[in-house]
C-alpha cells in the first residue's frame, strides 16, 4: 500500500459529507477516486451492490477503462476523502503498482460475481428460465473481449475476378 500512496502524494484530495455523492451513475467525469478513509455504499439502478470501506478502494474504473459514462452510483455513508486522478488512463500506465492493485481488485470482483452466478445456477438447477445464467457465467468465464485490427491495405484482397 506505501508505494500506492507515494504514487498518489500528489494528487488533489476531495473530501465529501455523509450523504454526499462522490460519483453519479451515467455520468462522464473522466476521473478515478481512491478512497484514503471514509466509507461508501455503490448503488446501480437505485439498488445498492457494494460497500467499502478499505483504505485502497477505487471507483470510476470501468469508466475509465472502458472509456464509457459511470456504471453506478458511489455516495458516501460517512465523511469520506479520497485522491482524485484525472488522467486515469495515463496514471496506470505510469505506476505499475497501482496498476496491479487496479487488477487484484477487478479480479476480486469478478470472482465475486462468478461465484454469485454458480450459486445462483446451482440453486435454480433444471429451470428453463434460467438459461441465460448459463451463457452469462460462459461469457465470463472464457470469452474474451476482441479488439478488431484493421489489415494493413497490403494484405485486403481485391474483389474476384473469374477467369
Amino acid at each position: 500500500m506505501s508505494a500506492i500512496l507515494a504514487a498518489l502524494r500528489d494528487h488533489p484530495v476531495r473530501h465529501f459529507a455523509a450523504g454526499e455523492t462522490v460519483l453519479e451513475q451515467g455520468d462522464r467525469t473522466g476521473l478515478l477516486y481512491i478512497l484514503i478513509e471514509g466509507a461508501v455504499e455503490v448503488v446501480k439502478d437505485d439498488v445498492t451492490v457494494a460497500s467499502a470501506s478499505e483504505p485502497g478502494a477505487v471507483f470510476g474504473d470501468l469508466a475509465a477503462l472502458l472509456d464509457v459514462p459511470h456504471t453506478a452510483a458511489v455516495r458516501a455513508v460517512r465523511a469520506s476523502r479520497f485522491h482524485v486522478v484525472s488522467n486515469p488512463r495515463v496514471f496506470l500506465e505510469q505506476n505499475p503498482p497501482v496498476c496491479l492493485h487496479l487488477c487484484e481488485l477487478l479480479a476480486r470482483r469478478l470472482d465475486a460475481v462468478n461465484k454469485y452466478l454458480v450459486n445462483v445456477k446451482q440453486q435454480f438447477a433444471g429451470h428453463d428460465h434460467l438459461g441465460m445464467v448459463d451463457g452469462v457465467l460462459d461469457t465470463l468465464m472464457h470469452r474474451q473481449p476482441r479488439q478488431r485490427v484493421a489489415p494493413r491495405e497490403s494484405t485486403i484482397r481485391g474483389p474476384e475476378v473469374p477467369d
